[in-house]
């Protein structure tokens, strides 16, 4: 693990080759910020928002919890969608769940981990939403891939009933809203067939996303 004192050094290295290719990138940075997306995805160390999809600081806002949840009694979140549709305007808010998600693991074993299980029993929810689906699923891993892809699809409508978004719509604000999923076994996203751009496309867009799930997973574990 390594200590501090290196860890601000490789801050230093960092800034200094981002001057070395770019004189002007901080200054440009510090000026404002106009990010095109917003990411809603899980605290998990190993999957940071704007490496996976390739952009520098300043293109990416982003709002992170564990397991990726969108919960509408959670002023954190709120206040970030908030922020980043009304003040930031952004084109499309990226709600990214990951495979192999510990938070969703220790839902689906019934697993306590402490004050976390509170938040974690929004994912429950999704458990017992759709049991019946999840219940066709025969292997562990698979059944914990099937959890992942339902709990991002339900946060994603959770994030369409928001007053803000909801609000964003009705005066006419482009913004979609996407149900994505990462994968650590291979580094990909997959979209889980869910864009949102308006109040009535909610309900077809999410039942799409749920018929896509009876399709074999295209991943191996």
């Amino acid at each position: 693990m390594p200590e501090i004192a290196e860890l601000l050094a490789n801050n230093r290295t960092w800034a200094h080759s981002l001057r070395e290719r770019d004189p002007d990138f901080f200054k440009r940075l510090s000026r404002q910020q106009a990010p095109q997306y917003l990411w809603i995805g899980c605290a998990d160390s190993r999957v940071p928002a704007n490496e996976i999809i390739g952009l520098p600081p300043g293109e990416v806002f982003v709002h992170r919890n564990v397991a990726n949840v969108v919960a509408h009694g959670d002023l954190n979140c709120l206040s970030t969608i908030q922020f980043a549709v009304d003040v930031l305007k952004v084109k499309h808010i990226l709600v990214v769940g990951h495979y192999g998600c510990g938070g969703v693991q220790a839902v689906l074993e019934q697993r306590r981990l402490g004050l976390v299980d509170n938040w974690l029993r929004h994912v429950g929810d999704v458990l017992i939403k759709h049991r019946a689906m999840l219940d066709e699923v025969d292997l562990d891993s698979l059944r914990h891939a099937r959890l992942c892809e339902l709990n991002v699809i339900e946060q994603t409508a959770n994030v369409c009933l928001t007053t803000v978004v909801q609000d964003a719509w009705a005066r006419g604000q482009k913004l979609a809203v996407h149900a994505w999923i990462y994968s650590l076994f291979d580094g990909q996203i997959r979209p889980l067939g869910m864009r949102v751009e308006s109040p009535a496309a909610l309900v077809e867009a999410q039942a799409n996303a749920l018929a896509r799930l009876t399709r074999p997973l295209d991943f191996a574990h």
